[in-house]
């Protein structure tokens, strides 16, 4: 099994992440994690998928989620040729004490404290899923009260994948 990063330009039309979310419901495939947003031009969203499987499965899900309606491109972002991020929020019960630990240990993977209460720390840091996972697992000292995390975006390094869409 191995993952694979599968970028999609879509028509911004409503119902189309149901049915591209239905298609890996019904053939039994997973979803690691998925993001969508509306592109510099509103007609478009741009959708990242990130999914394992065999090399014949992750064929197969390229090739059916390619004869979807208003599916306009499907590529897959490889790690060499892209840039990878995710965003991830995480609510940490912090003491007066226990707050400056918590601090230093957000400053070293330069996460943003977001909102300070009197027990705890929102704390919001971006990077790669390593990067995040590493956070995470220095801060297991810590009780995380909630942790949200939004799954890859990523990109296309350089101008090979940039694809202009006329009507």
């Amino acid at each position: 099994m191995q993952n694979k990063v599968f970028q999609l330009l879509v028509d911004n039309n409503s119902g189309v992440l149901s049915r591209i979310s239905g298609l890996f419901s019904r053939r039994g495939y997973n979803i690691e994690s998925i993001t969508a947003g509306v592109t510099a031009d509103p007609r478009f969203t741009r959708i990242t998928i990130v999914t394992s499987g065999d090399d014949e499965i992750l064929d197969q899900i390229e090739k059916q989620v390619s004869k979807l309606v208003d599916i306009r491109d499907i590529h897959e972002l490889k790690p060499e040729e892209s840039v990878y991020r995710e965003l991830a929020l995480v609510k940490v019960r912090a003491s007066a004490e226990q707050r400056q630990s918590v601090i230093s240990v957000a400053d070293i993977f330069r996460g943003n404290i977001i909102d300070v209460a009197p027990e705890s720390l929102i704390i919001e840091i971006t990077g790669n899923s390593s990067k995040i996972d590493a956070f995470l697992k220095l801060l297991e000292g810590y009780e995380i009260l909630e942790l949200a995390r939004t799954g890859i975006a990523g990109l296309g390094r350089g101008m090979d994948n940039v694809l202009y869409l006329d009507d």
